[in-house]
């Protein structure tokens, strides 16, 4: 894992940083964390869509063609050896003065991706998991992969000091997602899913998931849900890149459901797990 990609070279790993990056003073940047299974990437492809539009949303140019970074990153995972885990992909705005301002246009983004071994939460998976309720403060933007995480940051250490496995936010009364992963309800055998607009980002194992539950024909709504309804529901799940389905069985010491992993969130993990074999 000894081998880094920086623009369009991969090279040895180096820990290294310019003071005046614009990612680094400002947050003035995008990124992608894309899953490998078995050697194989998950979803390339619909990752390297997101990263573009998130580009384009804050008029980031990206230092080269998408075809050219798919290739790269391929090559990366290869010459790593990668056979679980993910890649982390990161473009920043490029090295600049330090001006709140765009700097001018020959200032060349730059662009850095790793490999790292990460294994599935099958425990997690398999068994449940619990989660806590914390106000999200984040921006109305949250569409977009930024750099800007930490209001993230902040969520997932009281999940932690809690000793749960997520931290699921909450705006006024409306459950949108959480830290680090999209968040899914189960009532009377139907699925709930907050809606893909700037609350939440779309993520790429829930548009998966998606997928999964019409070829299940498991009836799905992406429409909002209150935290009273996030409590009260059968099941409760959130999906993320490698953390995959994962059943909540516990939110802020209320159980839900039954207090195991449910009937419809097992068919849908089972499902998950066989598409990347």
């Amino acid at each position: 894992m000894n081998k880094i990609l920086i623009n369009d070279s991969i090279m040895e790993r180096k820990k290294m940083i310019d003071i005046e990056d614009r990612g680094y003073q400002f947050g003035d940047g995008i990124y992608e964390v894309i899953g490998v299974y078995q050697g194989k990437f998950f979803m390339l492809d619909e990752h390297l869509e997101r990263l573009e539009r998130s580009a384009r949303e804050i008029q980031l140019s990206l230092p080269s063609s998408i075809s050219e970074i798919k290739e790269n990153l391929m090559e990366l995972v290869q010459v790593n050896n990668l056979q679980e885990g993910v890649i982390y992909l990161q473009v920043s705005r490029g090295v600049a003065e330090r001006w709140h301002y765009f700097p001018s246009s020959d200032t060349k983004p730059v662009l850095v991706a790793y490999t790292k071994l990460e294994e599935t939460m099958r425990e997690e998976e398999d068994n449940g998991a619990t989660a806590v309720l914390t106000e999200d403060i984040r921006w109305l933007r949250c569409d977009i992969k930024t750099l800007n995480l930490l209001p993230n940051v902040l969520a997932k250490q009281k999940a932690v000091e809690h000793k749960a496995v997520e931290a699921i936010f909450y705006r006024g009364d409306v459950v949108t997602e959480a830290s680090a992963s999209n968040v899914f309800i189960v009532k009377n055998n139907e699925v709930l899913t907050h809606p893909a607009n700037h609350y939440i980002l779309n993520g790429i194992t829930r548009r998966k998931v998606l997928s999964l539950c019409d070829d299940l024909n498991i009836n799905l709504q992406e429409k909002a849900f209150t935290v009273k309804d996030l409590l009260e529901a059968d099941e409760v799940f959130v999906t993320a890149t490698k953390l995959d389905v994962v059943p909540i069985i516990k939110v802020d010491q209320q159980t839900i459901g039954t207090g195991s992993p449910g009937r419809t969130t097992k068919k849908i993990l089972h499902a998950f797990r066989a598409s990347i074999k």
